[in-house]
């Protein structure tokens, strides 16, 4: 995958870091995303991602449980390592 690409959040690896870009949900659904430190230009890395159930990632220093619809909303680049 190239590093400089969009990419759905639930697909980022463990470990890996990325920075958030913009969300594919209707309004309801950003307000809450910000409300919980998902802000374009912020920061993201992967804390458990099992491929399948929920996700773990850690934003602004908060470790933040998604399910993987909305993760899949969320669209990141991941930062070259």
């Amino acid at each position: 995958m190239d590093t400089f690409s969009s990419m759905p959040l639930k697909d980022l690896s463990v470990d890996n870091h990325a920075t958030i870009l913009n969300f594919k949900v209707g309004a309801a659904e950003v307000t809450r995303l910000v409300s919980l430190g998902f802000t374009p230009g912020a920061e993201v890395s992967m804390t458990q991602n099992y491929g399948y159930g929920p996700l773990i990632v850690t934003v602004r220093g908060t470790r933040v449980a998604l399910g993987r619809v909305e993760a899949a909303k969320i669209f990141v680049r991941r930062r070259p390592e």
